[in-house]
């Protein structure tokens, strides 16, 4: 039934201009309007993602979006200049200093959070 379908993905915020404005100037990614009072992040060779007003917002309890970069600790690096600060984990998940997850059993990992408090990671591919 959906094998072909065109899906895409959204999430909510409780500010959509602090949504604009963190996904486009901090991410550096393209945001656009949408005529239905909703925001989109234009992914490249891929469907665009909305984000969309909801009063009552709840940030989700999971990663929403994951980013692959090439070098990890490059990209820490200038999202923390930038003013993002990356959740720190000890336990199962234990993260260094910089909120990077160094793991043989997966990818190199770090988690931040949107301003609706979404959680977000860079993770470098392998």
């Amino acid at each position: 039934m959906f094998k072909n379908s065109k899906v895409f993905s959204g999430f909510s915020v409780n500010n959509l201009e602090k949504a604009k404005t963190f996904y486009s100037e901090v991410l550096g990614m393209e945001v656009v309007d949408n005529p239905m009072g909703l925001i989109a992040l234009q992914i490249e060779g891929s469907h665009n993602i909305i984000i969309y007003p909801k009063p009552n917002h709840e940030p989700a309890t999971f990663t929403i979006l994951n980013f692959p970069v090439d070098d990890i600790d490059q990209v820490v690096d200038e999202l923390t200049r930038r003013g993002v600060s990356f959740e720190q984990y000890d336990g199962d998940i234990k993260t260094n200093e910089k909120g990077i997850c160094r793991s043989e059993h997966g990818p190199d990992i770090a988690w931040f959070k949107d301003p609706a408090g979404n959680i977000l990671s860079v993770l470098e591919e392998v």
